[in-house]
């Protein structure tokens, strides 16, 4: 009874597998545009943000990137606030990160949003503000969750120093990159990556706790999620599809795999009983 009972499960695990794995019908290859191929993070651990960069905060006024540094860590984000795609996702992950824990906005860490496009104006910046920080529904985070916009060449001069890399996709007329954020020491220095659009919050928490102390930590593996779609009118999977379809395979192969460890130990656990014994 025992044999035929793991047999079933093994067989239903294998029908699985095998429905997970097989051959797909010839379709088009899948294909990453191009400009998707030049974006990303490089990570640059120990490098200094350009405190004397000039942008507008949401009211309109002209502040520096050092307005912001100086007494506790920084989440610095980049993203573009019409974003059809992924950005929003992206912020209210950091959203609900921030009222995952009990450090203090305000008074343990700032957080500094900024469009990488250079055509965004303030007005913009503060909707974007007002719809997340209610999202957020945390007390002081008002006056502790910045968002600014700039012109072109004080965009880049912050986002080369902290290696995140973008391009405009003209055939798409959207931006191609990647989403994460940054941890900025008080002093500017980068402190550590958190990739994709959910950050855990313990991790979040003990990330801005060695930031405070200015410490610099190691490099992060990388899943970077890409702004773009499937299109329909050339079939071909774009940056975003290809790695959420990667990330389900993995994740089915390694629940198959516990599923028949488990199953297999269990029955060895049971062949090792005397007669009538059960568990």
């Amino acid at each position: 009874m025992r044999a035929r009972s793991l047999a079933g499960a093994l067989l239903a695990a294998g029908f699985l597998s095998g429905a997970a794995g097989a051959t797909p019908p010839p379709a088009p290859e899948p294909v990453v545009p191009g400009p998707a191929r030049e974006v990303g993070f490089e990570q640059r651990m120990g490098a200094k943000v350009p405190v004397q960069a000039t942008f507008r905060d949401e009211e309109g006024r002209t502040v520096r990137l050092g307005d912001y540094l100086g007494k506790r860590p920084v989440i610095l984000s980049l993203a573009y606030y019409e974003c059809p795609m992924l950005c929003g996702l992206a912020l209210e992950g950091l959203a609900r990160s921030l009222k995952g824990f009990d450090l203090v906005p305000g008074k343990d860490y700032d957080v500094l949003t900024v469009s990488f496009d250079p055509t965004e104006k303030p007005a913009l910046a503060k909707a974007k503000k007002a719809n997340l920080v209610a999202f957020a529904g945390r007390e002081g985070l008002d006056g502790a969750w910045h968002f600014l916009t700039g012109d072109e060449a004080e965009i880049k001069e912050l986002t080369r120093s902290v290696g995140f890399s973008y391009r405009w996709d003209e055939a798409q007329k959207q931006y191609a990159h990647a989403t994460g954020v940054v941890l900025l020491t008080p002093d500017g220095t980068v402190s550590r990556y958190f990739f994709g659009i959910e950050y855990a919050p313990k991790e979040l928490k003990l990330g801005l706790s060695e930031a405070s102390a200015g410490k610099v930590g190691g490099l992060t593996a990388q899943l970077l999620l890409l702004c773009y779609q499937y299109n329909p009118a050339t079939g071909k999977y774009t940056a975003t599809t290809l790695t959420v379809l990667r990330i389900a395979a993995v994740l089915t192969l390694l629940a198959l795999g516990s599923f028949i460890l488990v199953m297999l130990r269990r029955e060895r656990s049971r062949a090792g009983r005397p007669d009538g014994v059960e568990a």
